[in-house]
């Protein structure tokens, strides 16, 4: 199962540079919205069997347009909200820099808990777990595995990103999630492969073959040594 981890497009916080976690009303920016469209043309020839999105607007307005083309309805998954800031939500980010959290959620954010509000390591839990539940699901609808997209925020998907890569959550600050990014891990039934991170380019069309292509009786789950075979038949790495 191939998943698509979509982070919203750029939002009114972001660029006025505050911190709206769950806030009511979070709406994308004129750039958003363009995102949004322009997502339409970057997943354009890619056989989507579903989307899954955040509760909150910003999402639902990045995914959209999409859903549109597609004719698909979105699955809206509390699961896959924003990060419950607590005390935090809707102050500035230059504010925060203050805050003796601000050093815990940089340096070790699998400790970080928010005033009034969830820590990131259950962000994780929750998100994963979603994940995973919705590739379950899928799998049991068709019936084989389908590429799907997630629609989510950039905390969020930075944590389930971590999982896929076996890095430890104190880790996830290295990782970025820009707005409108794509970020895809496809899951096997021992391990995830991380494919793409904060992609935003256009050619995404090597997703269609879903795996790479392995050597006859290479396991799927299996990290092929010297690099997967990419659709022209040579190793990935071949030259190095």
């Amino acid at each position: 199962m191939t998943v698509i981890l979509l982070r919203h497009g750029r939002s009114t916080s972001n660029t006025s540079g505050t911190l709206a976690g769950r806030t009511a009303g979070v709406d994308l920016d004129d750039r958003g919205r363009e995102q949004a469209e322009a997502i339409v043309g970057r997943l354009d020839g890619l056989d989507v069997a579903a989307i899954v999105r955040s509760p909150l607007l910003r999402c639902q307005n990045t995914v959209a347009p999409l859903a549109e083309k597609l004719g698909l309805a979105p699955f809206t998954d509390d699961a896959l909200a924003e990060v419950d800031y607590g005390s935090w939500t809707g102050r500035p980010i230059k504010e925060l820099l203050d805050e003796p959290l601000w050093k815990v959620v940089q340096q070790h954010p699998s400790a970080a808990v928010f005033p009034d509000g969830e820590g990131l390591a259950q962000v994780q839990a929750r998100a994963v777990a979603a994940v995973r539940a919705h590739d379950a699901r899928l799998a049991a609808e068709h019936g084989k595995d389908v590429l799907w997209v997630a629609c989510s925020h950039g905390d969020v998907i930075k944590s389930v990103l971590a999982d896929a890569l076996g890095t430890h959550l104190d880790g996830f600050q290295r990782i970025v999630a820009d707005p409108a990014s794509i970020s895809v891990i496809r899951y096997t039934a021992t391990r995830p492969f991380v494919l793409r991170m904060n992609d935003t380019g256009a050619d995404l069309s090597s997703l269609n073959g879903g795996a790479a292509a392995k050597p006859a009786g290479v396991d799927s789950s299996d990290a092929v040594p010297g690099g997967e075979v990419g659709t022209g038949g040579r190793a990935d790495n071949e030259d190095g």
